[in-house]
């Protein structure tokens, strides 16, 4: 018979609950009884079975154990502590209940202890609404007063609880209390905290007067200033705080990728993704994704067929999210059966990789394949659309022209799957309804919208009026995008070439005097084409600085020579500028998906096709002109605008002329 000492050490069930219901937690065998072991050795058996513990009940049973066996300071509470901890990780916990029980654990011990109070308050930064850890601690100083003293890391919970509610004003009351209650904001890890928070609430200001404030300053304390200029799309700075880093680590590179990546700077992007694989960083997800985002931005085949190898090498290229953003990046570089393979070939699929095929195949104009791969997704018990599946599906309809399955899928996202439409699926709707011809139904649906209409919405009904010649309705989409958008000067192009086709030139004259009288200005269009050598060039409107730019307008004129036979006329009011016929000749011959093209044309390796990436819409003018090229050279020409894909072969274009 096995002695009593040696037997594992049960917990008692209670409150009723019958053993075949609720196991108790053990504690490993020990050589001698409980009572007679050393507290260090106690202490490391109770550490161990806190650790796995799982579940509320089971926690509170080794609670109840730890209150009998009466362990001392500083054994007792360190493994209150780390019990809330344990708490705090546990999945779906019971509402509420656990953190009364908290702080009813807190409150067992006299006098309180410093200790357990920052374990307290980081529990109730991780388990409840962000504000809470801020009543919390108000009652905490309410209760105990001076009898409390704050260790430094208790601050660390109300700056990050600040940061996830986005609270300006409790991320300065987290670092006013942290100077108040003895100077804890010269502590680093406090210091990070609080410069984090500042960043997540937008007020780099404030992130960067803590930041120069720092005494000590370690690898977060910088690359959290990176990111807070990358937010705010002020790449330069975060180039001189990152260039002055000392010592810079995986997560400082990551944050230069990615910020490039976001802030539409690709090519950046990809040089630094380069040079922190050249530093021998470690390769993680997140810089991974940056990378992926970047080529996806250029269209750039050969760099993400790199990336996709890095990925490989790396063991990363079956994680769900690097290979969902493969699927995009492929998609989006105009390899759609390349998307198609990686999304096959992924052995874990969730929404967001079924979204990522499903938006890339809308984006090619398959919306037969997108119909498809939709009902193959719910079919499956594990995966449910979620609102980006629905804007793909319908963005499908709309770029196929199904109305009646556009409107069964509209329906379905809310009476099936209980998604309420958003802006972006009225976008779709009124997209497909006002392209179909349905202008006026288009309309209606916009006055009958749940929610109020953004910039795609009406921007989606005034594009279709551009095509059908609906002046009308052109008009009443423009007056709410120049109210929206007041600077989005494509909305002004696109209603004065409305009116110049109807021949109203009067309300043309009016508008450009308007867009003079504000002053504005449009994006700089760039192209990107990416070189046999995997290099990528890059064309802005006008640009003269391309090493090879002499040989490539030759190019373009030979070019021009050959379409003016083929019926090839400038579209003029594709410029909006009051120029001359002459002038605006010239601007049109110097836009960049034309420059992009004619370098395409002098590289070209045999049988090969051209990829384009443009940074806005493909204007009607340079359409006309790839789709003739396409006619009158043997050759596929790909060009990504800002709305889809344009696929021209033998003097057609897969859009059918509507984009």
């Amino acid at each position: 018979m096995t002695p009593p000492h040696r037997r594992m050490v049960h917990l008692a069930p209670r409150h009723g609950h019958p053993p075949a219901q609720l196991p108790a937690p053990q504690l490993p065998p020990t050589d001698l009884p409980l009572s007679l072991l050393p507290p260090p050795s106690l202490a490391s058996l109770l550490l161990a079975a806190v650790a796995s513990s799982p579940s509320f009940p089971h926690l509170r049973h080794l609670h109840g154990l730890l209150v009998r066996l009466h362990l001392p300071p500083p054994f007792n509470p360190f493994l209150l502590s780390r019990l809330l901890r344990r708490l705090a990780a546990l999945p779906r916990p019971p509402l509420g209940a656990p953190l009364r029980y908290a702080v009813a654990v807190f409150s067992s011990l006299s006098p309180p202890d410093p200790f357990l109070a920052a374990a307290l308050l980081r529990f109730a930064h991780l388990t409840q609404p962000p504000l809470e850890t801020f009543r919390l601690f108000s009652r905490l100083r309410c209760a105990h007063g001076s009898d409390l003293p704050f260790l430094p890391f208790a601050f660390s919970p109300l700056a990050k609880s600040a940061a996830a509610a986005r609270s300006l004003h409790a991320a300065a009351s987290a670092h006013a209390v942290s100077l108040l209650l003895g100077g804890f904001d010269k502590h680093r890890f406090v210091e990070n905290s609080l410069i984090s928070a500042y960043v997540a609430c937008g007020d780099v200001g404030a992130a960067r007067k803590v930041f120069d404030e720092m005494l000590v300053k370690d690898v977060i304390s910088w690359t959290s200033i990176v990111v807070a200029y990358s937010r705010i799309r002020d790449m330069g700075s975060a180039e001189e705080v990152f260039a002055l880093c000392p010592v810079k680590d995986m997560v400082a590179w990551t944050a230069m990728v990615t910020g490039y990546a976001q802030n539409a700077m690709p090519v950046k992007a990809l040089e630094a993704f380069e040079q922190m694989a050249v530093a021998g960083m470690p390769i993680d997800e997140v810089s991974l994704t940056g990378a992926i985002s970047a080529c996806a931005q250029l269209g750039a085949v050969k760099r993400a067929a790199w990336v996709q190898e890095i990925a490989e090498r790396n063991g990363l290229g079956r994680n769900v999210v690097v290979g969902s953003g493969l699927v995009d990046m492929y998609a989006k570089c105009g390899l759609i059966d390349e998307a198609r393979k990686v999304f096959e070939g992924m052995h874990d699929k969730n929404v967001y990789t079924y979204s990522s095929m499903i938006v890339g195949l809308a984006s090619h104009g398959r919306a037969n394949d997108v119909i498809a791969l939709f009902n193959d997704m719910v079919r499956r018990a594990d995966v449910e659309p979620n609102h980006v599946t629905f804007i793909g599906v319908l963005t499908a309809c709309s770029h196929a022209g199904m109305v009646k399955e556009g409107r069964y899928y509209f329906a379905q996202m809310k009476d099936r799957y209980g998604i309420l439409p958003s802006a972006d699926h009225y976008a779709c709707m009124v997209d497909l309804l006002a392209r179909s011809g349905l202008v006026t139904e288009a309309l209606d649906l916009v006055k009958s919208m749940t929610v109020e209409p953004h910039g795609g919405v009406w921007g989606a009904l005034l594009g279709a009026c551009r095509i059908h010649g609906n002046t009308e309705v052109a008009k009443i989409a423009a007056e709410h995008l120049f109210r929206l958008e007041p600077e989005g000067i494509g909305n002004y192009v696109l209603l004065s070439n409305t009116l110049a086709s109807a021949g109203e030139w009067d309300e043309v004259s009016k508008l450009r005097k308007l867009m003079r009288i504000r002053g504005l200005k449009k994006d700089p269009a760039v192209s990107w084409f990416e070189g046999r050598d995997g290099f990528v060039h890059q064309f802005f409107a006008g640009d003269n600085t391309h090493p090879s730019m002499h040989e490539i307008k030759k190019r373009l004129l030979e070019l021009r020579e050959k379409l003016n036979l083929a019926g090839y006329v400038p579209i003029l009011s594709s410029v909006v500028y009051n120029v001359s016929e002459e002038e605006k000749e010239r601007l049109l011959m110097g836009h960049s998906e034309k420059l992009a093209l004619s370098f395409g044309l002098l590289t070209l390796e045999s049988r090969s096709s051209i990829r384009i990436v443009k940074n806005l819409r493909i204007c009607e003018d340079c359409h006309l002109f790839i789709r003739l090229v396409s006619k009158v050279e043997p050759i596929e020409i790909l060009v990504r605008d800002n709305m889809r894909f344009h696929h021209f072969r033998d003097g057609e274009c897969s859009c059918g002329g509507f984009w």
